[in-house]
């Protein structure tokens, strides 16, 4: 026979005749058991094996195996000495299906739901799964969604196994139709809602959501009231309540927002109190309030934090400076004291980095300025991570220090940077918009193997370019900073496929290259280069670059036959071996290889000065920078000209998430010595990218002179058809038997030009733009990106046209070209891509637009 003894999950219930019933327990059995094992509830069981219970410890021994959360009955009794556990255990979850979500991820409602305990494989508590639908409708609503709905079902299976479902109605988050501010008199309504970050509908807010009502938005916007408020003055103003009211269908938000203003206070007093460690004239110097100005909460704050920053630049890492007001409510004014606890001297025990999976420690250790034993300076922590952030190779870089636990005085300090691609190795195969097919293989790094070192190998085969390159630079050269590096090169470019004139050139060469760090910010550098240049033109290149020869010693007329023999020998380089004459009088006025050859040896010297406060190496967002470099051929060069270039850019904040960037670029060049001008080689050019975008790039400024050719002449034949060519000269009966081009009165032929007028470039250039810089919508990490609306401004021009030339112009700001667009550059695994999408706003006659522009490689 056998006397059981039950525990329900409410309580234990116990027949009388049990209660004064013990015994000794010989032996224990488990049963009920499906999926948690025996050895599990022996281990939560508290009785053993001899042990004598009674009713107190078969209640405490029920409770111990419910608290293990397995099972949702449990009875317990006694069959003769052996002490019977029957389990019914809680089903285990088979599948959870979430359906109907669309403003929280299903990733992250399933998250949520196994850190509560309810995931695939585990036990299921129906009490958890209410709970987890309650939150989760709470957190709709604080999302403004008051219509949405979650239930939850539950499906058993076999086996006790149960699946979940949980059907998710979002609704749609309610708009708010009105923000009413009560008890204001010194600031209109207008005034005041343009500080709050909610909104009533308007025609954007389909893409900033901002009349879309959240419980945290409000809190932040009645913050944000409160502090405009004290910034001028109202040290009594106090909000005095605040009621969210929606309507019927809830999908209308009206807010309503009590405030009592009181009365502005003014300054009576600053005082400075504790101990301020350095010279007490030097933190007044911080002070921004004065006596008698208007009481501001945000200069008070202002001043505690330069006080604070001034002490940690001083080791005073922990220091603690508050700004107490003390108002005087009947004489309406307010004296601010400052007290001032600097605490002990920190010193920096350890500095170290994480995130730089590639780059060195060395590497980003020897940008440092804050040194480790040395006491700590705030300034020279910061410091350290703008200069690693300007080196490029990070999206981002974050500093933290920590106190040394068991110590007062010491701290460490941890960089954590974010890599990002420096480079680009590999082959190329593809098509660029500017260049056409593109073959070869290049490897440039700029953070090479992580050393910090800049190497670059590519060998490049397009439509207009074949070129080899090897370039190498160590910033580091010498532990102080001065850089060392040299570079070789081969290239041959057609640039007749580059928007430019028809020609070529073959060149070869190298430079060596030194820089040294003036300041934090600036640095000098030399570069000392050969390069040995071979120019090339056909027949149809244009005159500025070679003379067009023309048929001399002839009378009257040239023969067809006669002509097509002058221009194949032209062609073939042969035009020694033509039966008739070529005179120099005859020929088009001199061009660059005609005066000055083929062949040129020069030896360059390039001296430059660069600053920067950037905020980071790539896509900047704050600060400036300016380049200037001179460069000389040296006297004794086989061409003599010098060149200078200025390129500055600066960033101004204009709100949270608006900068704007400004950029310019000028440049100018002229010969000496043995040379009247700048080779037309080293010409300025712009258009594109990095210029003016919406023309087609190096597009602008001077036109070339065509080069010119026999004339044709449209007539009519003995037949009465129109041709075109030379026309007839001898007839016989009604048909011509031969053709001929016709000479002018002074002995010349008649010519006319063909071919287009080059973009010929020049040796001055203007170049500026103004962009405002925004962040993408919806995308959340905006380091990789940058996209701005743009406005460009600029020209090529000369000091020496010829009258031959078009679109050539001295120095005329009226001839200048303007854009206006929007820009987009993303740092991708293989360079910067860029994109432009701009129109031409002036123009002048002879120049190219191009609408839609994009290049890998350049940021715009």
């Amino acid at each position: 026979m056998k006397d059981f003894l039950k525990a329900a999950s409410l309580g234990l219930v116990l027949p009388l005749s049990a209660l004064a019933q013990s015994f000794v327990v010989n032996d224990i059995r488990v049963e009920g058991l499906q999926r948690v094992s025996a050895g599990t509830v022996f281990s939560a069981l508290p009785l053993r094996v001899g042990d004598e219970v009674e009713t107190v410890e078969i209640q405490s021994a029920t409770r111990a195996l419910f608290r293990t959360g397995y099972f949702e009955d449990i009875q317990i009794g006694r069959e003769n000495g052996v002490l019977v556990v029957t389990v019914r255990e809680r089903p285990a979850i088979s599948k959870i299906e979430i359906t109907g979500n669309k403003a929280i991820a299903t990733e992250d409602l399933l998250k949520g739901m196994e850190e509560n305990g309810l995931a695939e494989g585990q036990i299921f508590k129906r009490a958890t799964l209410e709970g987890l639908a309650q939150e989760l409708e709470r957190q709709y609503v604080a999302q403004g969604r008051y219509g949405a709905s979650v239930k939850t079902e539950v499906k058993e299976l076999p086996r006790n196994q149960v699946e979940l479902r949980v059907i998710v109605d979002e609704g749609s988050v309610a708009a708010i139709k009105h923000i009413n501010i009560v008890g204001n008199r010194a600031f209109s309504d207008e005034e005041l809602g343009e500080i709050f970050e909610l909104q009533t509908t308007g025609w954007l807010s389909w893409l900033r959501s901002d009349d879309k009502y959240s419980r945290e938005k409000l809190t932040g916007d009645l913050e944000r009231l409160e502090s405009y408020y004290l910034d001028r003055g109202y040290l009594d103003f106090q909000i005095d309540s605040t009621q969210v009211s929606l309507s019927p269908d809830k999908q209308s938000v009206f807010i309503t927002v009590n405030v009592i203003e009181g009365d502005v206070y003014t300054v009576s007093e600053v005082d400075l109190a504790g101990d301020p460690v350095v010279p007490e004239e030097e933190v007044k110097r911080l002070l921004l309030v004065r006596e008698g100005q208007t009481f501001s909460q945000v200069r008070m704050t202002m001043t505690s934090d330069y006080i604070t920053k001034r002490l940690g630049n001083e080791g005073y890492t922990f220091a603690e400076v508050n700004g107490i007001p003390e108002a005087n409510k009947e004489e309406k004014t307010v004296k601010i004291t400052f007290f001032i606890n600097p605490g002990k001297r920190a010193y920096v025990r350890r500095i170290s980095f994480r995130g730089n999976t590639r780059t060195a420690d060395e590497v980003l250790r020897r940008e440092l300025r804050q040194m480790e034993s040395a006491s700590a300076s705030s300034a020279r922590i910061e410091q350290s991570k703008v200069r690693l952030e300007r080196l490029g190779y990070f999206k981002g870089v974050e500093v933290e220090t920590t106190e040394v636990p068991g110590t007062s005085d010491q701290i460490d300090v941890e960089y954590t940077v974010e890599e990002q691609p420096s480079g680009s190795i590999g082959g190329t195969i593809g098509w660029a918009q500017s260049s056409g097919l593109v073959l070869g293989g290049n490897i440039q790094e700029n953070n090479w193997l992580g050393t910090g070192k800049s190497v670059g190998i590519g060998v490049n085969v397009s439509t207009y370019q074949t070129a080899l390159n090897f370039s190498y630079l160590d910033p580091y050269f010498t532990p102080d900073g001065v850089s060392r590096g040299f570079n070789v090169f081969y290239r041959e470019n057609d640039y007749s496929e580059v928007n430019l004139s028809d020609y070529n050139t073959t060149t070869y060469g190298g430079g060596v290259n030194f820089g040294y760090p003036v300041s934090e910010i600036s640095r000098v550098g030399l570069n000392v280069g050969f390069s040995h240049l071979e120019l090339s033109a056909s027949s149809s290149s244009v005159q500025e670059i070679t003379s067009t020869p023309m048929p001399a010693g002839l009378t009257g007329v040239i023969t067809e036959a006669e002509a097509d023999q002058i221009v194949e020998a032209l062609n073939a380089g042969e035009e020694d071996n033509l039966a008739m004459p070529l005179t120099d009088g005859l020929f088009s006025a001199d061009g660059f290889i005609d005066r000055h050859g083929d062949a040129f040896n020069n030896l360059s010297l390039t001296a430059s000065y660069a600053r920067s406060t950037l905020n980071r190496g790539i896509l900047a967002t704050r600060g400036s920078s300016q380049n200037v470099s001179a460069e000389f051929t040296v006297p004794g060069s086989d061409l003599e000209y010098y060149k200078f270039i200025y390129t500055g850019q600066y960033f101004r904040p204009l709100t949270k998430s608006l900068t704007l960037r400004l950029r310019t670029r000028l440049g100018y060049g002229d010969g000496y010595g043995n040379l009247d001008q700048l080779p037309f080689f080293e010409n300025f050019y712009a258009g594109g990218f990095g210029s003016v975008r919406g023309f087609e790039r190096n597009t602008l400024g001077p036109r070339s002179t065509p080069a010119a050719g026999f004339q044709s002449y449209s007539y009519t034949d003995a037949d009465g058809v129109t041709e075109t060519g030379a026309p007839p000269c001898a007839t016989e009966n009604g048909q011509v038997t031969q053709k001929c081009y016709l000479i002018n009165d002074d002995g010349t032929l008649a010519t006319s030009s063909f071919g287009d007028a080059d973009p010929f470039g020049g040796n001055i250039l203007i170049e500026g733009s103004a962009e405002v810089i925004f962040p993408l919508p919806f995308i959340k990490d905006q380091r990789s990106l940058q996209s701005a609306f743009f406005v460009d401004a600029g020209n090529v021009f000369d000091t020496s046209c010829d009258e031959t030339q078009i679109n050539c112009y001295d120095v005329d700001f009226g001839k200048m070209n303007v854009s206006a667009g929007i820009g987009l550059t993303w740092v991708t695994g293989f360079g910067p891509l860029t994109f432009s999408l701009a129109k031409a706003l002036k123009k002048n006659e002879d120049d190219d637009v191009e609408v839609f522009q994009f290049t890998l490689g350049n940021s715009f």
